[in-house]
């Protein structure tokens, strides 16, 4: 795995904590719910390519 990318997701989920913290901050428990679930579907689509190359890798080591 690239060690970009582990930088990539964990200053996401960083600037996500923060946001959710702010918006429940000001009373915005909804957007602060809606931010999360966005962070998460970011890093899910960063990964997608990953879990490909790893299904890919699996299938070759064993003659699938």
């Amino acid at each position: 795995m690239d060690i970009d990318l582990i930088f990539k997701i964990a200053a996401i989920g960083i600037i996500v904590a923060v946001l959710n913290q702010v918006l429940i901050r000001a009373g915005r428990e909804e957007q602060a719910m809606l931010t999360t679930l966005a962070g998460l579907i970011v890093v899910l689509m960063m990964l997608i390519g990953e879990i490909s190359t790893l299904f890919e890798t699996v299938k070759t080591v064993f003659g699938l």
